[in-house]
Order: C-alpha cells, then sequence, then structure tokens
C-alpha cells in the first residue's frame, strides 16, 4: 500500500510505460485495458455529461477555453488534458482546481491488482483516473482531450453529448499515418452515433473523411470557420489582440480579448463558440457574456500555460509549447510579427518529430541555444545543433534547459527577444513559468 503522493507517483513512472517519456512503445492501439479498467471501477465515464476534444493543434487550448466558459457559466466542469507541463495533478481538474493528491494515492491502491493482472499504460491509468474523480465529484461536465488520435485513444470510451475536432496536421505519422486523409480518420473516430461535432477548421484534405464518418453516424457536423468570424480589430502585436465576434452574421461578442495571445488561437476559437453554439441549442444555459468571460481569463480560471507565454519584459521572453510543423508554422508567423533588434531562441526537440522540416521553417538570423529536456524522447542538444547548422542555423549547444535560457538572458540586451520552445517538454523545464 502505498501512504504518500511522491511514492504512488514513482510507482506510476517506474512500472507503467509513459508515451511523454519513451515515445511509441508505450502507445497501446486498442481500448481493451481501458474498458477493463472502468468496469472494474463500475464505469465512472457513464456518471457524467462530456465533450470530447482530439485534433492535432489546437485540442489543449480548446479544451482550457470550453472548460472555462462552462465553469463561468456556473457548471461543475471536470478537464481532463496531458501531457503536464510541471506537475503530474495538472491533467485532472475541476473548476481549475487540481486534482487532490490524497485521491491520487487511495486510487492507485484501489486499482492496483488491476495494474499488476493487465500491465496497462501510463495513460490508461489516468484516463481511468479521471474519470473515476469526475465521477465521485459528480460534475456537471467533463472536457476530456484525447491524448493521441482518436480513434484507438483511450478516452475513446467514452459517449460524449458533444465532440470537437480542430486541426489536422503532420503528427505522429508512424502511429496514426502518413498522409492527413489518413491522419483525420483516426481523429474522425471520436464521432459517435447521433452526436453533433463541431470541426474547428475547415481543411479540403480532410473534409470528406469526416462528412463520411458523420454521415454514417448520423451525426450533424458544423464547420466553425464557416459559422463563426473574428474580425480583428488592431494590428495583431504580442500585448493586444481584440476581436469583434459573429455567429452566422450576428455580433456575440463585442472587443473580444483572448488571454491566450497566440495569434494561432484565432483557429481555435471558433471551434470553441461553434461548441458553445451547439450546447445553447441543446438546451444548456451558456451565454455569450459567458463566452467572454471564460476566453478572456482561461489561463486564470483552468491554470492553462505555455501557450504563448510571456515570463519576461525586458527583454522580451515568450514560451509556446508549439512542436511540429504546423505549430511551429505559427509560432515563426508570430515571431516575425514582434519588434525587436536581436532574435534569440532557445530550442529542444524530441526525437519523434519531423525535425528537418521542423528547423527549416525557423528563422536564419536568430542566434540558438540547443538544449534537450530531461526525458529519454529527448533528441540530443548536440545531434539537433549539428542538424540545424547543416540548415544554416547557428548557435551553442546547453544542454540544460535553464542553463540555455540563463544564456539567453546574459546575451540579449532589453531591446532583444528571446523565445522558448520546440517541446512542450523544454517549456515544462523553464523555471519561470
Amino acid at each position: 500500500m502505498f501512504s504518500n503522493y511522491q511514492s504512488t507517483l514513482d510507482y506510476l513512472y517506474k512500472n507503467l510505460p509513459m508515451f511523454q517519456r519513451v515515445g511509441a512503445v508505450a502507445y497501446k492501439a486498442d481500448l481493451s485495458n481501458t474498458i477493463h479498467l472502468c468496469s472494474s471501477i463500475n464505469n465512472p465515464e457513464r456518471r457524467f455529461k462530456s465533450i470530447h476534444v482530439a485534433g492535432t493543434n489546437g485540442k489543449g487550448s480548446s479544451s482550457h477555453m470550453l472548460a472555462a466558459i462552462l465553469q463561468s457559466a456556473g457548471y461543475k466542469t471536470g478537464l481532463y488534458t496531458s501531457p503536464h507541463l510541471k506537475e503530474f495533478t495538472e491533467r485532472i481538474k475541476i473548476n481549475g482546481v487540481e486534482i487532490d493528491q490524497d485521491f491520487i494515492i487511495e486510487f492507485v491502491n484501489r486499482i492496483r491488482p488491476q495494474i499488476e493482472k493487465i500491465s496497462p499504460s501510463f495513460f490508461e491509468i489516468t484516463v481511468a483516473m479521471a474519470f473515476d474523480y469526475f465521477a465521485f465529484h459528480e460534475v456537471d461536465f467533463a472536457v476530456i482531450e484525447t491524448g493521441l488520435g482518436g480513434r484507438l485513444d483511450s478516452t475513446n470510451v467514452i459517449s460524449p453529448i458533444l465532440s470537437l475536432i480542430t486541426n489536422i496536421g503532420y503528427d505522429h505519422m508512424d502511429l496514426l499515418g502518413s498522409t492527413l486523409p489518413l491522419i483525420a480518420s483516426e481523429k474522425a473516430g471520436i464521432i459517435k452515433p447521433n452526436t453533433p461535432t463541431v470541426i474547428s477548421e475547415r481543411q479540403m484534405e480532410v473534409e470528406l473523411v469526416f462528412n463520411k464518418k458523420a454521415s454514417e453516424e448520423k451525426s450533424l457536423i458544423v464547420y466553425a470557420d464557416q459559422q463563426v468570424q473574428m474580425i480583428e480589430k488592431n494590428e495583431g502585436t504580442h500585448n493586444a489582440l481584440t476581436f469583434d465576434v459573429y455567429c452566422q452574421g450576428e455580433l456575440i461578442v463585442e472587443n473580444l480579448q483572448p488571454a491566450l495571445k497566440g495569434d494561432y488561437q484565432r483557429k481555435n476559437i471558433p471551434g470553441v463558440i461553434s461548441c458553445i453554439k451547439v450546447l445553447q441549442e441543446l438546451g444548456y444555459v451558456v451565454t455569450w457574456q459567458n463566452v467572454r468571460t471564460g476566453i478572456e481569463n482561461v489561463t486564470h480560471l483552468t491554470g492553462l500555460k505555455g501557450r504563448w507565454q510571456k515570463i519576461g519584459e525586458h527583454p522580451l521572453t515568450i514560451c509556446d509549447t508549439g512542436h511540429n510543423v504546423d505549430g511551429l508554422t505559427e509560432v515563426v508567423k508570430q515571431i516575425r510579427r514582434q519588434k525587436f533588434q536581436n532574435l534569440f531562441i532557445v530550442l529542444g526537440m524530441v526525437k519523434d518529430k519531423d525535425i528537418s522540416n521542423a528547423l527549416a521553417l525557423l528563422p536564419a538570423e536568430a542566434y540558438y541555444f540547443f538544449c534537450q529536456a530531461s526525458i529519454p524522447r529527448a533528441l540530443d542538444a548536440s545531434v539537433l545543433f549539428e542538424k540545424a547548422n547543416g540548415i544554416g542555423l547557428h548557435g551553442e549547444v546547453i544542454p540544460d534547459v535553464n542553463q540555455a535560457v540563463a544564456a539567453a538572458k546574459s546575451r540579449a540586451s532589453k531591446e532583444d527577444f528571446i523565445f522558448i520552445g520546440g517541446s512542450t517538454f523544454v517549456v515544462g523545464e523553464v523555471n519561470d513559468i
């Protein structure tokens, strides 16, 4: 029996394969373990209403915004996301409050015989834990973010009242497929019978995949960017993004100032608003004022970190968890909109990403500090340096993330700009967030 939080976590980390740390060997492409675990604890996933969120980029931000809006509307709202940045408890929250450590200890002690029997993955255990926690606390809603894919993701044992699929891009191709339609087909696995589905962004390459699956399941499908328009009212700088938001031609939120400052959030917010529109049509009371409150206060309400997050002023220092080609494309666009004298980038990546194409996106004029997160999946900083150097990116190797950040700060003047990213795990190790 475990008696304290740290020994419980140590057991989970050491005995269960964790995708975030070791990669594809931890991925289990079927739902049998999750079904078994949930059955052994009386199927908690059936005891609350859920909203299921999948996608390549934007699913974390969208999940947090949805949860923040529902909280603002007075609903007791669970939120399950992954991976965590700093602490395991970030993965499971109710109204922005992280899961109680005593519950984690009790849950693992209670379910340990099943763990020993079926050897589930770390993710499968955390999914079952989240469902059990939400059921125990009788949440009104739980927003559930998929971990990887959708069709075979452990979270896909729920029967949601609504599904949301964000942007589809190239990531985890070794597990999900090498083309956008194949990847979309995996994400489309969360579309359930007679259950509305919102697609954040209409993408011609994958539209047929979603339409076909929705037709098979007799499910309403809504393309959010066809329904919601965001009219930018000022120049997209770091400090101020202000939008008038229209839904089906009607002005619903004037002068919206999202708490999440990444320009790429303009792709996520329509999906979130279309979800609220669907919930309203289903009879749930959520106002447009609740939408404003949730989106403008999401970081405070849910504790979301690492999305174009400012952690220093002079020099301006930003970190962002964008880590694949599509995500980094958006990040680089926003870097280029900043005003600065010199650009310094603290960069680390993981081994199983599209390293060459990602590096090709990055600014050649920047000076780089190549580092690596403290996980087995991390790409060796020296290897990253060699690959980057080969395409004309210049800098130095400082493997420790925070030492690399300190070196960047020591080199930069007040008028310079420091960006930290390339991997969720690099951002997670930064002391200042």
